[in-house]
């Protein structure tokens, strides 16, 4: 069995036993603060199925996921760390609302410009950390979490003063022309189209990241950048394009998601799909193959800890709790390592008896 095969196997194993351990905890946690533990948990796990409209919840929930995992799988993948995928998004929800609510054009036609509207949005805030590190060697973790309040700052500046209704009684925009909406897919349940569009996102994105050379090149880099340069692969031009190709999809899925739930633009503060996007493309190990499972995960168990705040003593927050310790897990190199590396040096020893026997 090859290297590779026993570490992605490792990486599978790591996120199970992360995933198991955090659910364990998160039980604990229950039966130490709550007067009805077992109701509790049976809320937690099994509410999320009571109905066709938390069913619709968890698919709604999981659907802006979809665009921005795609988008941090091919940023991370080259080995930066874009934080502004958060940003992205707000500014794409944001530009695609001045588009929806400033121009009038037929059916299917305005939902597409106000998709790419909101995609080119979301790579511009992508593109600033993006060119501070290839021209100044900014590190793009904390470039990018200034742009995401920039974003945010901006984006707020635009709907207050340029689409804002003065008689919605709050900070929110005009109304989305009907042409501009994304329509509910299945009624009752708010699941809308735009699932439909995260999954042809999705698909592109696994076959742009692994199948393509373009693709090949950004894990190259990813994984070695000084083999990557002398190889011939222009690093800065890859590194500029993963993270513009993300922020494309991160600002389509804040156009996509403020067009299929809302019927208006009512955000105040950024809204933290960028970082549920970051969250889930961690879990996956930047596997556009593994997000969807990962994005479901996620939903999950938001909808469950909210089903089990309404019906019982436990806070929704129990879910980032959870969420966390798998991270943190995932993310710990030493996890397992040891059993790792057995594995690997006893497979190559056999490989290597087997040679001799030869």
């Amino acid at each position: 069995m090859s290297t590779k095969k026993i570490e992605q196997q490792f990486q599978i194993l790591r996120t199970l036993l992360a995933i198991g351990i955090a659910i364990v905890i998160a039980f604990v946690i229950i039966c130490f603060i709550s007067e009805s533990p077992l109701e509790t948990i049976r809320s937690f796990v099994l509410g999320p199925l009571e109905s066709k409209r938390k069913i619709g919840n968890i698919i709604t929930n999981l659907t802006p996921m979809l665009f921005v995992g795609t988008g941090v799988c091919l940023i991370f993948s080259a080995n930066q760390t874009n934080m502004a995928v958060e940003g992205g998004f707000f500014v794409g929800a944001m530009l695609a609302t001045v588009v929806a609510t400033c121009l009038h054009l037929p059916v299917g036609l305005h939902t597409a410009i106000c998709l790419i509207a909101g995609g080119l949005a979301g790579a511009a805030a992508c593109a600033i950390p993006a060119f501070l590190f290839i021209k100044y060697n900014a590190k793009p973790v904390v470039s990018s979490i200034m742009v995401n309040n920039m974003c945010l700052y901006v984006g707020l500046f635009v709907i207050n003063h340029l689409v804002r209704d003065p008689g919605a009684g709050f900070l929110a925009s005009y109304r989305f022309d009907k042409t501009a909406r994304i329509g509910e897919m299945i009624k009752g349940t708010g699941i809308h189209y735009g699932i439909l569009i995260g999954i042809v996102v999705l698909v592109l994105g696994y076959l742009y990241l692994n199948k393509s050379k373009a693709g090949y090149e950004i894990r190259t880099v990813g994984r070695n950048v000084d083999f990557a340069r002398y190889s011939g692969i222009n690093v800065n031009l890859v590194i500029t394009k993963a993270q513009l190709i993300g922020g494309f999809l991160a600002g389509m899925g804040g156009a996509v998601e403020v067009l299929g739930m809302y019927k208006r633009f009512q955000y105040q503060a950024l809204t933290n799909h960028g970082f549920d996007g970051i969250m889930i493309g961690i879990m996956a190990a930047y596997n556009p193959k593994m997000l969807p499972l990962a994005a479901l995960f996620l939903a999950y168990i938001r909808v469950g800890a909210d089903c089990m705040q309404r019906n019982s003593d436990v806070p929704v927050e129990l879910a980032n709790i959870m969420i966390s310790i798998i991270v943190i897990m995932i993310v710990a190199e030493r996890f397992l390592y040891k059993m790792k590396h057995k594995r690997i040096v006893a497979e190559a020893k056999k490989e290597l008896a087997g040679m001799t026997e030869v």
